[in-house]
């Protein structure tokens, strides 16, 4: 937070050529940075809207926005602000909207299409925002330096035998070789909405020059800054492509501002959102998605950090709750939860032997990130993790508070075969587990059919509240939420007895 306040108060000198001019920063245009209200948008997990908008009034105290495209909000804050909007847990990347369109009305013809995005670019009110992308850019550099400081800190006391030693080669190969396992896992869970992205593809414009001739010139030469144009399309009655809709209005911003387009060394995203006849222009905050925050051994069916913490909010924890993921893979609800809700305990399963290694490596990750973030050893987190068959858990009746797990879908694991049998079972453990009244459960499927069913014979000990519709990996899922009913677990055994004894 103080180095965003830091960066606020500086002057904002960067070179930002509009107008064939640098951006000039007065007091008769320009109120203090601190106080300047910008409206920031958010994609967050199809489905979890609420959820997220809820986190932003609690945490932020700005009312906010739904869009109409699925799975994003718009809320407004004050600059001083910004790093607090980074901490949320509910949103996958960030960007400032520079100008909203509620009823853009598009014309008949393609290229009268085409030529208004040109025109629009030299229209719109760039300055605050492309202000925000300065504060930001600052800060994420400044939090960079930080963290390599804290990190060559750490390690000079390791040398020094002052702390805890820690092997650093297997800190670092933790951190860096599941580069492939991220963007496999992007692919899965892209979101299955009917929407064509695509990207400004410009020349490769990186100087050739080593490091110290570029910062050298820096400090001599105003910096022309890089960028890219990403346009994110929804709706069917389009007359073009988002391509072309990329191609042209990114010329236009390079025309108007003289930078250069670049699309995998970019400095500056500009982001054109079209959903039906609703445009909005943004510039991204993120560079990429605020989900992998806590993930570094990814599992096959790896749950995205948001959507875990959907999850856990729809259960409401309370202080001393007892929350338990039986089938945690690799372990992203408990660690989620536990970084969230230090006041509850988290014990996250699994009946894999590799998952229950990967929860307790990422459990491991997370504790090694907090100690260098801090630059001293952690306390560790309220979480541990366990091997376990969900069928017969070594736990006492009615001694778990909330259950929240993620349900083989049975597709890249499992089998909708086994699903019809693994479901009632999971269902009646968890219920004998669950304390009567008070206890609730999150459960997450795509085999909808196969849990209604499971469900139906459950009716004595659970009761459904609420059905969330979400995508996972474009897969159309529904998260239940269920509260366990006063009834006591009763073993089916001890039902097939007592049915003797009537007859």
């Amino acid at each position: 937070m103080c180095d965003i306040e830091e960066a606020t108060n500086q002057l904002l000198d960067v070179n930002l050529h509009e107008n064939q001019s640098s951006v000039q920063v007065t007091e008769s245009d320009l109120r203090s940075e601190s106080e300047l209200l910008v409206t920031i948008g958010a994609t967050v997990p199809t489905g979890f809207e609420q959820t997220a908008a809820d986190e932003v009034r609690e945490k932020l105290g700005s009312s906010c926005k739904i869009s109409r495209d699925r799975g994003k909000i718009y809320f407004v804050i004050s600059v001083e602000s910004l790093a607090q909007v980074h901490c949320l847990r509910s949103v996958d990347n960030l960007f400032v909207v520079v100008q909203e369109f509620q009823d853009y009305q598009f014309k008949q013809i393609k290229e009268e299409v085409l030529k208004d995005f040109e025109d629009l670019a030299g229209k719109l009110p760039w300055s605050n925002p492309l202000k925000v992308w300065k504060i930001n850019a600052s800060f994420k550099k400044k939090k960079a330096k930080r963290k390599k400081i804290n990190q060559n800190l750490s390690k000079e006391k390791i040398n020094n035998g002052q702390e805890v030693k820690i092997n650093q080669r297997n800190v670092k190969k933790e951190f860096t070789s599941h580069a492939l396992d991220s963007h496999i896992l992007d692919y899965y869970e892209n979101p299955a909405i009917k929407e064509d992205v695509s990207t400004l593809v410009g020349d490769d414009l990186a100087s050739s020059k080593d490091e110290t001739d570029e910062s050298s010139k820096e400090e001599t030469e105003p910096q022309v800054l890089k960028f890219r144009v990403t346009c994110n399309r929804a709706g069917e009655k389009h007359c073009f492509t988002s391509n072309e809709a990329a191609r042209d209005f990114g010329g236009a911003v390079q025309d108007y501002f003289k930078w250069k387009a670049d699309m995998t060394n970019f400095d500056v995203e500009v982001l054109l959102n079209i959903h039906d006849n609703e445009v909005i222009v943004g510039i991204a905050l993120t560079e990429e998605s605020l989900h992998r925050r806590n993930i570094t051994h990814f599992g096959p069916t790896t749950l995205r950090s948001t959507l875990a913490y959907g999850m856990l909010r729809l259960c409401d924890p309370l202080p001393y709750d007892i929350i338990v993921d039986p089938m945690c893979g690799t372990g992203a609800i408990p660690i989620e939860g536990a970084t969230e809700w230090t006041d509850c305990f988290h014990i996250a399963g699994d009946n894999n032997p590799l998952a229950v290694n990967r929860a307790a490596n990422n459990i491991a990750s997370l504790l090694t990130k907090s100690q260098i973030k801090e630059g001293k050893p952690s306390w560790g987190l309220p979480i541990d993790a366990v091997q376990w068959d969900i069928c017969n858990l070594p736990l006492r009746t009615g001694s778990v508070d909330i259950i929240v797990t993620d349900l083989p879908f049975g597709k890249r694991m499992g089998s909708k075969k086994r699903n019809w049998n693994l479901y009632p079972a999971c269902l009646r453990e968890m219920s004998r587990v669950c304390t009567p009244t008070t206890g609730r459960a999150v459960l997450l499927t795509q085999d909808t059919k196969c849990f209604t069913k499971a469900l139906s014979g459950m009716r004595h000990v659970w009761r459904k509240v609420d059905t969330v519709w979400v995508n996972v990996g474009g897969l159309r899922a529904a998260v239940y939420v269920l509260i366990r009913t006063p009834q006591a677990f009763v073993h089916p055994s001890e039902q097939d007895g007592e049915k003797g004894t009537l007859w």
